[in-house]
């Protein structure tokens, strides 16, 4: 079956139910030009800043429990609880082992990732966590499950790990989106930069490898299986959670309220992403891509930034890179006009970049919201703000507010 023949017959069984736009969303075959975002931005100046929690260690991942409790993951290791707006000075006992790398510039990637809820949490308390394990010559990114009482996690369950070890310290992935037929999506990184190599080749070149979970989206039941209607399953020497691939670094996954699955990805030198993700889609890295190496700046690849056969990204930003981090699809009521917007957080340019992509996948509004530390998370909370976490040896969690707010 070809490929979008399968994504039509996959966005039937998954979409079942839901409205026809929403089905339109994962079938649409028309690739729009991508959106190069060159230059300064647009300034939006239609928020404050309200201090929710500080002194938290690296925190990377923000989300909520039906009671309104806040769990904050820091890197090196510890789940943190915010409860009433204020933050719990005690760490939730329970979590695994976690691979940290001393810092080294901003080489810290390795740790204590995401930190999700099941769907079905009021009924079931489980708690999904991604994280480094192994050692520096030998490392993985987990998925793993425990159970949580509201003080500690017990009967935690590793359910998922990379099939490959790498070495060094680079390029996990490790966010967590849901879909609304209760699969899970997971970001793996490409492993890293050059020289680093998996069984005698650049971890990069993984990527194109069917018959590898690295450089990948992985689409996973809940118990870390792989379901039957993924877009590789019977396919001969290819790993059957895949669900797409040609990914170097995905670091933000979003689900937009029609269906569309949108993910925020590091390019190398310049060159990051923002990526319309479809089943059994090859992005083509390390193929294609507008960036450059880091060693010596060199071409990648062709050379080329579009291939046939391989979907280009909806926006682009080159030739500065965002260093783009967590992804959010506003649908709130504190922010009217800005729903159905894309927030992308900045690591590099320190900043939140709202964008507005239409039905047809076009482009029509890229600006830029100033916030004066690394971004690492942005998220939409249950009262309807949006939730900023700053990637910080002192980091801090606040929330973006109307600007007339008083």
């Amino acid at each position: 079956m070809h490929r979008r023949q399968f994504g039509a017959a996959f966005a039937a069984t998954l979409l079942a139910g839901t409205s026809l736009d929403a089905r339109r969303a994962w079938v649409q075959p028309a690739q729009p030009p991508t959106f190069q975002a060159a230059g300064d931005p647009l300034l939006n100046f239609d928020y404050r800043q309200v201090a929710v929690a500080e002194g938290l260690e690296h925190p990377w991942s923000i989300a909520w429990l039906p009671d309104g409790t806040a769990l904050v993951t820091e890197r090196p290791g510890r789940l943190r609880t915010i409860r009433a707006g204020r933050l719990d000075p005690t760490p939730i006992a329970g979590t695994p082992p976690v691979l940290v790398a001393a810092e080294r510039g901003l080489i810290f990637q390795s740790g204590l990732f995401e930190v999700s809820p099941h769907p079905n949490f009021a009924q079931n308390r489980f708690l999904y966590l991604t994280y480094a394990h192994g050692t520096q010559a030998d490392n993985r990114l987990r998925l793993a499950r425990a159970t949580f009482d509201g003080q500690r996690l017990s009967n935690l369950q590793v359910l998922f790990e990379v099939s490959q070890g790498k070495p060094e310290f680079q390029h996990y992935g490790g966010r967590i989106l849901w879909l609304p037929d209760g699969t899970l999506l997971l970001s793996v990184g490409d492993g890293g930069n050059p020289p680093i190599m998996v069984e005698g080749r650049l971890s990069r070149l993984n990527a194109q490898d069917l018959g590898s979970h690295i450089g990948k989206v992985l689409r996973l039941r809940d118990d870390g299986t792989a379901p039957p209607d993924n877009p590789f399953v019977g396919r001969q020497g290819a790993k059957p959670e895949i669900f797409s691939y040609g990914h170097r670094h995905i670091q933000g996954l979003a689900l937009h309220p029609d269906g569309r699955i949108f993910a925020s990805e590091h390019g190398p030198l310049g060159g990051d992403e923002l990526n319309l993700i479809r089943p059994g889609g090859n992005y083509g890295w390390p193929v294609v891509t507008w960036g450059r190496d880091y060693a010596g700046a060199a071409q990648i690849g062709t050379g080329q930034r579009s291939a046939p056969g391989m979907i280009d990204p909806v926006l682009v930003w080159f030739p500065a890179a965002t260093a783009p981090s967590g992804l959010m699809i506003y649908t709130g009521d504190k922010f009217p006009n800005w729903r159905g917007n894309i927030f992308s957080g900045g690591l590099a340019t320190q900043d939140i970049r709202r964008i507005v992509v239409n039905s047809d996948n076009v482009v029509t509004a890229h600006e830029s919201m100033r916030i004066g530390q690394r971004v690492r998370d942005v998220r939409q909370g249950p009262d309807g703000f949006v939730y900023v976490l700053t990637d910080e040896i002192h980091g801090r969690v606040f929330r973006l507010e109307p600007a007339a707010a008083s």
